[in-house]
């Protein structure tokens, strides 16, 4: 564990097992001990250290047993892989000395999981195992970030190492990843010409647009990302862990007018997040008539760039030296003495429309978000939240309808106060992140927005939260389907099918029974007095809102 402890790791999250009881006796045996925090399924332990990279920016460790231990947690591997996210997975292994015979869980681990990580290997021998340790962390911790799976064959884990100080850390000669992993941490400055020339595009736009992704907060590029925003007057659309960046109620921020920027743009800067399916596949601009947008990939390695349209133009490398670097390259022609009003000219006419179109949803908004509807209209859960919110909670998603309004209603007041399961949308990542969240904000507010149908994947780990006495409020909108199938399905075929899930369910008792506190809310004038009483306990508290099944997210992004 000293290797991990060098990288910045403090906390193992893991499910008990056989193969890797050494990695435990190392935890409780270090000095200071390594805190270890047992949970109920793998992917709990693997979400868990996901959710502290992206909180903490230091990568997560999560130790898993061979065989099941391993593939229970490949989906939050494959969900750190689509986030970024620095984590480390090691895991045990059957022996070498026996390998082919059919030991109990025998697999080749990182044969499944090399298309989802950035390394996945074996260590076969004690005497290198300090060594992969270490490489696995300088290669999750890298840009591009992204999870690294090390498994150690029974021999590795339990064998000795003669005359090895415990504090060892230069990699032996011809160690397989000694070169690279010497390497890693450097940081890759992006091109000054490659800077100039997109500074020279948002000089001549008419009307740009700046979107700010995860990798924004991830790279620590955050207060830069601000800085250059607010030079140049940009308008911002954030989305993922580049929510906050810009905090609620700046003028710069148009998120909640991203249709009307993403429609009548003729320049979109996207920095720190692929042109996914929830940007529309980078397809900006052409309405009525207009020609479409061009548009600027920003990310944090070459490999990130998209390649699946044309570019006005790109950048790859460190983020904070891009935004540092643009605020300072946009010509000097373009910015207008003071005395004549706007500095650029988008701020005359463009950046004013995206406002108004930003304040008229807000006031649109405002009647939901206050609905006195019975059964519950779900965007008053939020209504009634908001106003409770701290500027330092950390607010994560888990679920699809229900989860998508938080998306849309919560507005964090600081970067890094954001989680929710990213392009890859694995359900069950809620309760993973939420004990991350109160291990690495012990003294904020941590909120889990659950679907009903999320709760399903990992609400038995609220027993995680108890015995570590992990306090957290837990807001579980309750409308007894899949909405996220049923409404859809609906649309097409005329009726539904398997999206139906048990109406009213008593998740709240559920949370009681594993030694939380919950209650059951039926009327949405009880939502604020639950809301109090969940934020004012002192144990994990399940706040279960029975919302209208009938009311469907009014969603434009499908993801086909």
């Amino acid at each position: 564990m000293a290797a991990a402890r060098r990288h910045g790791v403090t906390t193992m999250f893991t499910l008990s097992g056989g193969h890797v009881f050494p990695l435990y006796d190392g935890a409780v045996k270090a000095e200071p001990p390594m805190r270890l925090v047992d949970v109920r399924h793998e992917q709990t332990a693997v979400f868990a250290a996901e959710a502290t990279a992206r909180l903490t920016r230091i990568p997560g460790l999560a130790v898993l047993t061979a065989g099941p231990g391993v593939t229970n947690g490949v989906s939050a591997i494959t969900t750190a892989h689509f986030n970024g996210s620095p984590v480390v997975i090691l895991a045990g292994r059957a022996p070498d000395y026996r390998w082919g015979a059919g030991s109990l869980q025998e697999m080749d681990h990182p044969a499944l999981l090399r298309p989802i990580t950035k390394q996945a290997s074996t260590e076969h021998a004690a005497s290198g195992a300090q060594h992969a340790v270490d490489d696995a962390f300088r290669v999750a911790a890298t840009a591009h970030r992204g999870p690294v799976f090390l498994d150690f064959s029974l021999e590795a884990l339990f064998g000795e190492v003669a005359g090895e100080p415990a504090g060892q850390a230069g990699p032996p000669p011809g160690h397989r990843d000694a070169a690279a992993a010497a390497g890693a941490a450097d940081t890759v400055q992006p091109d000054p010409g490659a800077v100039a020339a997109i500074a020279r595009l948002i000089a001549g736009a008419h009307s740009p647009v700046l979107v700010l992704g995860s990798d924004v907060w991830l790279d620590g590029a955050e207060v830069a990302a601000r800085a250059a925003a607010e030079d140049l007057r940009l308008p911002v659309i954030t989305n993922g862990q580049g929510r906050g960046v810009l905090p609620s109620g700046h003028d710069l921020l148009v998120t909640r007018a991203r249709s009307v920027a993403f429609a009548e743009s003729d320049l979109v800067v996207v920095v720190g997040t692929p042109l996914d399916f929830r940007l529309g596949y980078g397809d900006f601009g052409g309405r009525d008539g207009r020609p479409a947008a061009d548009v600027v990939h920003v990310a944090d390695a070459a490999d990130r760039i998209a390649s699946h349209r044309p570019l006005a133009g790109s950048a790859a490398g460190d983020l904070t030296a891009f935004f540092t670097g643009l605020a300072q390259a946009v010509p000097a022609a373009s910015r207008r003495p003071a005395m004549a009003g706007a500095a650029f000219s988008w701020e005359q006419e463009w950046l004013p429309r995206l406002q108004a179109a930003r304040d008229r949803a807000l006031a649109a908004d405002r009647d939901l978000l206050g609905s006195g509807a019975s059964p519950i209209h779900p965007m008053r859960i939020y209504g009634e939240l908001a106003r409770l919110l701290a500027d330092d909670a950390v607010v994560i998603g888990d679920g699809g309808d229900f989860v998508s309004y938080a998306g849309k209603y919560i507005e964090p007041a600081r970067p890094g106060g954001w989680l929710d399961p990213g392009p890859y949308g694995c359900l069950g990542t809620g309760l993973g992140y939420t004990v991350a969240a109160r291990i690495a904000r012990p003294a904020a507010q941590v909120v889990l927005m659950l679907g009903d149908g999320a709760a399903g994947f990992s609400l038995m780990d609220v027993d995680t939260l108890v015995r570590h006495q992990l306090p957290a409020v837990i807001v579980c909108g309750n409308n007894g389907i899949w909405g996220l199938e049923k409404h859809p399905m609906r649309a097409i075929y005329g009726y539904d099918v398997a999206a139906d899930l048990q109406p009213g369910c008593r998740y709240d008792e559920v949370v009681r029974s594993l030694g939380g506190a919950g209650e059951l809310v039926t009327e949405p004038a009880d939502i604020a007095p639950a809301l109090r009483r969940a934020f004012d306990s002192s144990v994990p508290y399940l706040v279960n809102v029975v919302t209208d099944p009938a009311i469907a997210y009014p969603r434009t992004t499908t993801g086909v």
